[in-house]
């Protein structure tokens, strides 16, 4: 590919970014928090001063933002191994789609800081959060109830217990009671 068409894949991507930035109204500081970059990184991209990233992660984390399909960016290679559907992030994704919100308003209802964490995790690269307040935070944005919401926290607590050695099937009384406990706890938060 030449040097001159490589700077108008790279224009169309920058453009794609600039025009999200204008009509969304978003500014380039909170964008390059939401997607764990820098500021001058964001500026640099728009500008078309560096190649526009063909770092999957953040190319991801862009697509998330954008509400776009990570493939609509010339510079991005579909990764080789197969993706999980995660039930989980399917629901999330439903919810957020029949609230009739944008990823963009969904993430604005979150702190700053916590921004990129949850493009992760509607990107599929890290799993819901095991804290229950921070899953809750999430359900009350979305409108989610609290029984709706543990089916998906048990089933990552189990993840986590399963993956640390835990065996279900052979402590089944004592993981039904510590189930049970969690499940009594979350009614009277």
């Amino acid at each position: 590919m030449s040097t001159k068409s490589k700077s108008i894949v790279n224009l169309k991507s920058s453009e794609k970014l600039a025009n999200f930035l204008v009509q969304n109204r978003l500014h380039k500081k909170d964008f390059a928090q939401m997607v764990g970059v820098t500021l001058s990184y964001v500026y640099n991209l728009i500008d078309n001063a560096i190649p526009f990233s063909t770092r999957s992660t953040t190319l991801e984390r862009i697509a998330v933002v954008m509400d776009i399909s990570p493939e609509e960016f010339i510079e991005y290679k579909i990764p080789q191994e197969p993706l999980v559907v995660d039930e989980t992030l399917e629901f999330l994704r439903e919810k957020i789609k029949s609230k009739n919100m944008t990823t963009l308003q969904f993430l604005k209802a979150f702190p700053r800081k916590k921004r990129v964490e949850i493009v992760d995790i509607l990107r599929g690269a890290r799993p819901i959060p095991l804290n229950w307040e921070e899953i809750e935070n999430i359900a009350q944005i979305l409108d989610i109830s609290k029984e709706e919401i543990y089916v998906f926290w048990e089933s990552r607590l189990k993840q986590v217990l399963t993956a640390a050695g835990f065996n279900f099937e052979s402590n089944k009384e004592f993981g039904n009671t510590l189930l049970n406990c969690c499940r009594k706890f979350i009614e009277k938060s």
